[in-house]
């Protein structure tokens, strides 16, 4: 009997892995590409955050250009928050350029409604620049009210509430007025906090509140320098952005009145 030939069998082929080994290399190679991408990706946050630390550090240290340069650097990047947008609106406020100032505070505001050292310095700052503002309407004051979140939570219990008196009233024998009256309170309650969702979510993509950026801004009544003043603009005064046409802004201004700027006098709060 020839063993060669049997043994000889039993001999992987040269360059073959085993089955057991080739999933153990798999399971390796997903593993270290996971632990990769994690790597590459707390680099990517980490660069942003040194950044922010580097221009506070400039600020603190009454490098205001420099401060500024590495904020808007980090605005560019798209990496926005509420404190970027405060730390910058304290910066140009520092050097006194008041509109770029109050523009930065309203950006900070359109990200966090509820951020107390930006309003408190936005005040400030228009009451130094003298700006004027557009007043809300009563559906604008409303739908400040809350934040999209809080009034999701509102819809939500409305709808609940609703939803469990229309079932009472359906299996119960007799009506009541009561039960009636809630369900037709909780519908109103659902539908008011829905659209004030739908304005605000509305209000993020219209973008069109602006703020004054420029010195001795004029509005006028048409696309020339020398075409007649409708009000004139102190920094950091707003506007709402109605058309533009070439390098002009046709916007609705404070007091109710309505004329055209220069684009580069004027920048939109929502970018």
């Amino acid at each position: 009997m020839n063993t060669r030939k049997n043994s000889s069998a039993c001999v992987p082929a040269c360059g073959s892995v085993p089955a057991r080994k080739r999933g153990r290399s798999r399971y390796i190679v997903h593993a270290y590409c996971a632990i990769i991408s994690l790597v590459l990706a707390s680099s990517a946050r980490a660069q942003p955050d040194a950044d922010f630390l580097k221009a506070n550090q400039e600020f603190s240290q009454g490098h205001f250009k420099e401060a500024i340069s590495g904020y808007e650097a980090l605005v560019q990047t798209h990496e926005w928050s509420a404190n970027l947008f405060y730390n910058l609106g304290n910066t140009y406020f520092r050097i006194g350029d008041f509109g770029r100032a109050i523009l930065n505070y309203e950006r900070a505001l359109a990200l966090d409604r509820h951020h107390p050292e930006a309003t408190a310095n936005l005040q400030i700052a228009r009451d130094e620049a003298r700006s004027l503002e557009m007043q809300p309407s009563r559906l604008e004051r409303y739908v400040q009210l809350a934040t999209a979140n809080q009034f999701s939570i509102v819809a939500a219990v409305a709808f609940w509430i609703a939803l469990f008196s229309l079932a009472a009233l359906l299996f119960r024998r007799r009506r009541s007025a009561a039960m009636t009256a809630l369900l037709f309170v909780m519908f109103l309650i659902f539908a008011g906090a829905i659209f004030a969702i739908w304005q605000l979510e509305r209000g993020s993509e219209g973008r069109s509140l602006a703020i004054v950026t420029g010195t001795d801004v004029q509005a006028r009544l048409a696309t020339a320098d020398t075409a007649n003043s409708v009000l004139a603009l102190p920094p950091g005064s707003e506007i709402n952005i109605l058309s533009t046409r070439g390098d002009w802004i046709y916007a609705a201004l404070p007091n109710n009145l309505r004329g055209w700027i220069q684009e580069k006098n004027a920048a939109r709060v929502r970018l």
